[in-house]
This record gives structure tokens, C-alpha cells and sequence, in this order.
């Protein structure tokens, strides 16, 4: 199937395997490659540099024909690793990078000057053209149907707009689980999909078992908006312990966001304290179960490697 998104990173499938907090991993990029099709990982998802280094330089050594690999940079202030990051990857080199939070301008200099491309994340149509004018190389619609942070937009209304209104690609992230909404998103107008919750259940992940079979246990009606997570709301599975936790800031956390000096750090706070639940729920056996998805685990049956999951997509 040749898109733009297909000709853009030199894939035999318009998919990109999206970077997961946590979740992804070399291995699971590695056997997305070997499919044709693209896979990322979050910069963050490494503690050091020398850690993204190695896992740079290990990509680039197993890249095989008709696949691609990349990385996912959150490019403001919140990530203080960014530069170093930045700097590592077009060291060392990848296919794309994709942007998030945050203004790209100088990851799109910097990519392209040692020849990566750029994929920008974005939720509405202000934001796309703002990157397209900064010279990125794809945008990523976020809908309303993606696992974290999502858009408030849905599929087709979103991939409709851009596509009339921007003239590089427009991959449509969110809502994939089967081929069969791979061919919707295509009929919508987007140039490729990046699909994440599908793959969390993947035997290749690095989550705990229990992570993997809340989302076959667990379907789209199963799927809320928290606010306890990170201060910005981001989808995550009702289980028990989230029901009991509540989805909604306390009330001293509102009135404290009220305050104009004070919100900033309250914010930094919560996404810390977040951060470090879901990680603890994403890699060690614990009650506290704060699992992040998407309504696309609907399709999620069973736990199975990354290449028969990948067949679910393209057969």
C-alpha cells in the first residue's frame, strides 16, 4: 500500500508503531521494522543519554529494508534532557523524530541538517500550520479516540481539515485497531496511522503481564479521562484503584492552579507524582493500577507478538 507516509520513510505499510511512555522498546521497533512498517520510542523512556545512545546505535545496526525507525522528543521546558537528547539522535542518527509539546523550530533545524525527517504532533489546525511553516515533514492529527493525551477532535473532522488546509502529510493518530479502521482513516483522507495501545499487549513490550491483560480484560467502554495523572487529562483504564482515586484534581489542587505563581509548580508536582504511579503500575506488581491506553484496546484479545499484531492492521 504506497501514501505519502510510505514514499515520506521509505515503509511497505502506512503505519507508525507510536511511542509509548514505558512501553516501547528496541525490541518492539525491531520487530516493527522487520513487518515494513515504522516504530518510535519516547527519548524519555531512557534515564541516561549513554541509554539512548546504545539504543540509537543498536536500530541503526538491525534497520532493514522497508522499515524505519525513530524517536519521540518532548521539545519544552518540562523536559530538562531535551538538548542532550536532540543532540544524541542526530549524532547518531534515525529515520524521523516525532515533536511533542512545544515549539519543534529548532529540532526541525537541527534533524534536518544532519537529514532526518520531522513528524510534529498536533490537535487542531492553528497548530499544524504553524509547523508546516516551520518546515516540518508530517503532521500527527492526535484525535479524540488516542490513548494518553488526546485530541479533542474527531478522526474524520480532524484529517479532513488539515488535509484542506496543509499540503504535507497527515498521519492520524488514535481509533486504530483492525485493518478494517486503518481503511476508515484512509478514507478520511490521511496519508498513514500511528497506532499505540494495540501493541502494549504485545509479548515484546516491557510492561508487566498484568498491564498486557487489562487490555484484553478491559474494552473501549473501560477507557476515562484522569486528571491525577499528569495535571492534563489522559486516558487511562477504570480499573478498581482509579475508580477509588477519583478522576478529577482534589479541590486543593484547583484552588491552588488558581494562583498564578503557585501553578506551575503545582503542576510540575502532579505530573511527578503521576509519572512515578503509572510507572510503578507499568513495571512491578502493585494495586495501585494506573494503566495508560486507548479506546483501540477493544480489539485486543489476546497477548501476541508484535508481527501478528501488525497482520491485524495490514490483512
Amino acid at each position: 500500500m504506497s501514501t505519502k507516509l510510505t514514499t515520506l520513510l521509505a515503509i511497505n505499510h502506512p503505519i507508525i508503531m507510536a511511542p509509548m511512555f514505558l512501553v516501547s522498546n528496541v525490541k518492539m521497533v525491531k520487530e516493527a521494522m522487520d513487518c515494513g512498517i515504522a516504530g518510535c520510542i519516547p527519548a524519555l523512556n531512557y534515564r541516561t543519554i549513554d541509554e539512548l545512545k546504545t539504543a540509537l546505535q543498536e536500530l541503526k545496526d538491525a534497520k532493514p529494508n522497508g522499515g524505519a525507525f525513530g524517536f519521540n522528543l518532548i521539545v519544552n521546558k518540562s523536559n530538562i534532557k531535551y538538548h542532550d537528547q536532540l543532540n544524541a539522535i542526530c549524532e547518531i542518527g534515525c529515520d524521523f523524530i516525532i515533536t511533542s509539546l512545544g515549539n519543534p523550530k529548532e529540532t526541525i533545524e537541527q534533524a534536518h541538517n544532519v537529514g532526518i525527517k520531522v513528524l510534529c504532533d498536533v490537535t487542531d489546525l492553528k497548530f499544524a500550520q504553524k509547523v508546516e511553516d516551520l518546515g516540518a515533514d508530517a503532521i500527527i492529527a492526535v484525535n479524540n479516540e488516542a490513548g494518553g493525551h488526546r485530541g479533542n477532535m474527531s478522526p474524520g473532522e480532524l484529517i479532513k481539515q488539515l488535509k484542506s488546509n496543509c499540503s504535507i502529510p497527515v498521519i492520524s493518530a488514535g481509533g486504530v485497531g483492525v485493518k478494517e479502521d486503518l481503511d476508515i482513516m484512509l478514507a478520511y483522507g490521511a496519508d498513514g496511522v500511528s497506532v499505540g495501545s494495540p501493541f502494549i499487549a504485545s509479548v515484546e513490550a516491557g510492561v508487566t503481564d498484568e498491564y498486557k491483560q487489562a487490555c484484553v480484560d478491559y474494552g473501549a467502554d473501560d477507557i476515562v479521562m484522569t486528571e491525577r495523572i499528569s495535571g492534563t487529562p489522559c486516558t487511562v483504564i477504570n480499573t478498581p484503584y482509579v475508580k477509588k482515586i477519583g478522576t478529577k484534581a482534589t479541590w486543593i489542587e484547583n484552588l491552588l492552579n488558581k494562583n498564578r505563581k503557585l501553578k506551575k509548580w503545582v503542576k510540575m508536582i502532579r505530573f511527578s507524582i503521576g509519572m512515578k504511579a503509572t510507572e510503578n503500575a507499568a513495571t512491578k506488581a502493585t494495586y495501585k493500577t494506573v494503566w495508560v491506553a486507548g479506546p483501540s484496546i477493544e480489539h485486543t484479545t489476546e497477548i501476541l507478538p508484535v508481527k501478528d499484531i501488525v497482520k491485524k492492521l495490514i490483512n
